[in-house]
């Protein structure tokens, strides 16, 4: 095993032992699911930060900028980061105030029992195919790190992710959001100030760049077409329960906005630097088959052992991060809200051992969808869109 795998087991080893410490304090299922309202302003924004920047922003967003330039960047990082503040000025505040468990308890509360578990319903596919985009970045991450193949990358990623899920819940989740988030923050900088010094600097290195590829929207799109490509993103992420799940563990309203959308201010920030490495991969990596290895192949290229191994630790914390929270967000609220008439008269210690059940189930779904698909984009895309429309309408009226 080589130095970079060593390192991402020690850091996967660092998040167990943060959810195996955290799990003594877990003895309810509202515990369990989240947080019981504790996060403050600076936990909430790094959760929201980290839950969102996962492998689509850095692998799928670097490769689609690589192989279509800006227009690649429709999606991540300028719609999500759009959408996060939206949702934090949109839906933070009234949520927090209902005081619900989850999501779904909303629709309970406005319409029926009936509408709430067609909510679930419509609900769960688009976080379990996210986690299956991020559980495939894994894969990605450890064929770049040690020659893996991506199946066994992503049968080991989805083993470690349920597992650390299960144990820790959001608590533990937010605990080590802060960690990943400060991996990711630094191993992109580091990154980037490499290639750009072999460039001569960012702006030299922005000048080789083909106007083509540096113009928004070029080419036949219609703008249907466009505003398709934002509202996709935007719908999809104000009514997403890894998002709102993180809004209810705040612990007032007003630290639920502002968290919100500080996080989504973060996304920005940090996101461009995966645009950037997309834009000038070209240029230093050109004909490359397989474009969502742009980032890790401009990482092993210019970075030294060292940040080589600080730069994939913040992939695996940015994987980690979003996929716990889609596991766990899905899980939750098909215990908590789908089952409930089978939940309601069972002891509390045996709903919070089925609510992990679930979560660990819902894993193996995402691993499944992991190995049959082809592209981390395109499973964002799908994750964002599945359902979105409707909900989006019926939770803003």
């Amino acid at each position: 095993m080589n130095a970079t795998l060593l390192a991402i087991a020690a850091y996967v080893a660092v998040q167990f032992a943060i959810g195996i410490w955290v799990s003594r304090r877990i003895s309810t299922q509202s515990d369990y699911i989240n947080a019981g309202r504790q996060l403050g302003p600076m936990v909430g924004a790094f959760s929201v930060f980290a839950t969102w920047f996962g492998a689509e922003a850095i692998v799928g967003a670097g490769g689609a900028v690589y192989a279509d330039g800006l227009n690649g960047a429709t999606i991540d990082p300028f719609g999500y980061a759009a959408a996060l503040v939206i949702s934090g000025l949109v839906m933070a505040m009234p949520l927090w105030r209902r005081g619900y468990l989850t999501f779904g308890d909303f629709f309970r509360d406005r319409y029926s029992p009936a509408v709430e578990r067609l909510a679930v319903l419509l609900i769960l596919p688009g976080p379990i195919i996210w986690a299956a985009a991020q559980i495939r970045g894994f894969g990605v991450v450890m064929g770049a790190a040690g020659d893996i193949p991506l199946a066994t990358g992503i049968i080991v990623g989805t083993i470690v992710i349920v597992a650390y899920t299960a144990i820790g819940g959001l608590l533990a989740d937010a605990y080590t959001d802060v960690l990943q988030g400060i991996s990711i923050v630094i191993g992109l900088i580091v990154i980037a100030w490499m290639v750009a010094a072999e460039l001569g600097g960012i702006s030299q290195g922005l000048a080789t760049v083909p106007t083509a590829r540096m113009t928004y929207a070029s080419g036949d799109i219609g703008t249907l077409t466009l505003i398709e490509q934002w509202l996709i993103p935007i719908c999809g992420t104000m009514v997403s329960i890894e998002l709102i799940s993180r809004m209810l563990a705040t612990r007032s309203a007003l630290t639920a906005r502002n968290a919100t959308i500080i996080g989504g201010s973060m996304y920005l920030l940090v996101g461009l630097i995966p645009v950037f490495l997309g834009l000038v991969g070209p240029t230093l990596v050109p004909n490359l088959e397989n474009s969502e290895e742009i980032v890790a192949k401009l990482a092993a290229m210019y970075l030294s052992p060292f940040f080589f191994v600080v730069f994939t630790g913040a992939i695996v914390s940015a994987i980690l991060s979003t996929v716990d929270t889609a596991l766990l967000a899905a899980g939750s609220m098909l215990s908590h809200n789908a089952a409930r008439p089978f939940m309601e008269s069972l002891a509390e210690r045996t709903r919070l051992a089925l609510t992990r059940l679930t979560v660990a189930v819902l894993g193996v779904a995402a691993c499944i969808i992991a190995l049959s698909s082809e592209s981390i984009h395109d499973l964002v895309e799908t994750a964002s869109a599945f359902g979105s429309a409707g909900l989006v309408v019926v939770a803003l009226f």
